[in-house]
């Protein structure tokens, strides 16, 4: 017993190492997020509804190209276990020409989005700020592509402090971005709203430049320096597209479950949306702790599978989803014990605040489902398995999640409560059936000597 809980102990402090620099980069990421809102409401309620309009249209497009890349981390960990640093060169390769291929496409696809808003009949007065904050938005699409091909190169092979320092030096220029051209500083015309735009434009090729500089002369990329120009390997190509798709989908799966919950609610009032907002929002911040927790774990599970050892990386999977699981209950006790302090930050308004308190506590319940099953999913990810978990989680959350949300709501007329509560319980189901999933799959050879080895 002792021994098991030194491994277990020893196994945390290795995904914490990982995890904490992922962490800190996506906290920057949402706080990047959070400044463009707070910026954005001294300007006036236009320019506020033009960014919240813009980024819900944008940053889909982002989440897939992020599931895409994801591919890369998973397939690097690999190689880096089993020590072939020949094939991350070529993985690379095939990553970065992916990259350039994916990043024009979500130029001209987001570029397409902006022309569409007059058919989603939004107000006359935002739509054209909008359009143009999103076509400012697109120029950054092809460099935060390229971004992620080196993030997740990065990743796999167990260095995410880059990314953290990247981060939040882009968080420090976004503000300064924002204040420049929002606001029309040191001879710059004020551009509103566009102006948060071109900023978040210009950090993305910002973030991209420190990487590609800190790649040239960091050792641990030595191999990655010996890149050199070729053409499509079409048998790498097909095996970044048959683990990246599948994750992308599962991304925009969750996401788009929460928007049709977010939609919904608008249907009940101004009070109930504005709460949902707070609630949502905070639990949205807890949840960047075990989505670190995540890509840390599908690390570990890859370069214990391509080390060759099935048994280790059930035990790192195993441990991943349990610390998760550990974390989103301190996360949970922090909702329960704190809600009317947490509301407070958020808004004055009492009728706001007493309803939010209200959700915020059932934001606690699924604080263990939700950190399970990320967690789960990147376990998963590590041992490459994508396509079913995605089309599990698209039946979960699409056909059971959403309709049970709906009906609670409406049909039972649980208001708000009853649309949160068909949340709960698709994360539970979804994080059930994932640790089912990753416990099967990693289950053949998880005894012997080898289960007991660490390294």
């Amino acid at each position: 017993m002792l021994r098991r809980m030194r491994r277990y102990k020893e196994e945390y402090l290795a995904l914490l190492v990982l995890a904490g620099p992922i962490i800190v980069g996506q906290v920057a990421q949402v706080a990047t997020g959070f400044t463009d809102t707070v910026m954005a409401g001294r300007l006036g309620p236009e320019d506020l509804a033009a960014i919240a309009v813009g980024v819900n249209l944008w940053i889909p497009i982002l989440l897939f190209c992020i599931g895409i890349m994801m591919a890369v981390s998973s397939m690097v960990s690999h190689y880096y276990g089993a020590g072939q640093g020949e094939d991350i060169k070529d993985l690379m390769r095939q990553a970065l020409l992916l990259a350039a291929a994916l990043g024009l496409g979500a130029m001209l696809v987001v570029r397409a989005l902006a022309g569409l808003l007059g058919l989603l009949q939004i107000d006359p007065a935002v739509s054209p700020i909008a359009a143009e904050y999103i076509r400012a938005v697109s120029w950054g699409m092809p460099a935060v592509a390229g971004y992620l091909a080196l993030r997740f190169m990065s990743e796999g092979i167990g260095f995410t402090r880059p990314m953290m320092v990247i981060q939040l030096i882009g968080l420090v220029f976004n503000v300064v971005g924002n204040y420049i051209l929002m606001f029309g500083k040191f001879g710059v015309p004020a551009m509103g709203a566009v102006g948060a735009g071109w900023a978040t434009a210009i950090v993305m090729w910002l973030n991209l430049f420190m990487l590609m500089g800190y790649i040239s002369v960091h050792a641990r990329f030595r191999v990655i320096r010996r890149y050199s120009p070729g053409s499509w390997e079409w048998r790498r190509l097909g095996e970044m597209l048959r683990l990246g798709i599948p994750i992308a989908l599962a991304l925009l799966s969750e996401v788009g479950m929460f928007a049709g919950v977010a939609l919904l609610m608008g249907r009940l009032g101004v009070i109930e949306v504005a709460a949902h907002q707070v609630a949502f929002n905070f639990a949205s911040i807890m949840f960047m702790i075990p989505l670190g927790i995540s890509s840390a774990t599908t690390i570990r599970v890859g370069h214990a599978m391509g080390a060759g050892s099935l048994a280790r990386a059930r035990f790192r999977g195993t441990a991943g989803i349990s610390l998760a699981g550990l974390c989103m209950l301190g996360t949970a006790s922090v909702m329960l014990v704190f809600p009317q302090l947490i509301v407070s930050i958020y808004t004055d308004d009492m009728a706001v605040r007493q309803m939010a308190v209200s959700l915020l506590l059932m934001a606690a319940v699924f604080q263990l489902s939700d950190g399970i099953q990320v967690a789960a999913a990147g376990a998963l990810r590590g041992l490459k398995d994508t396509v079913v978990p995605m089309l599990a989680i698209f039946v979960i959350y699409w056909l059971f999640g959403l309709p049970l949300s709906y009906f609670l709501g409406f049909t039972r007329a649980y208001g708000p409560q009853g649309l949160w509560f068909g949340l709960i319980a698709s994360l539970t189901v979804a994080a059930i059936w994932l640790v089912w999933r990753f416990l099967r799959m990693s289950r053949s050879g998880a005894t012997g000597p080898d289960a007991l080895s660490v390294d």
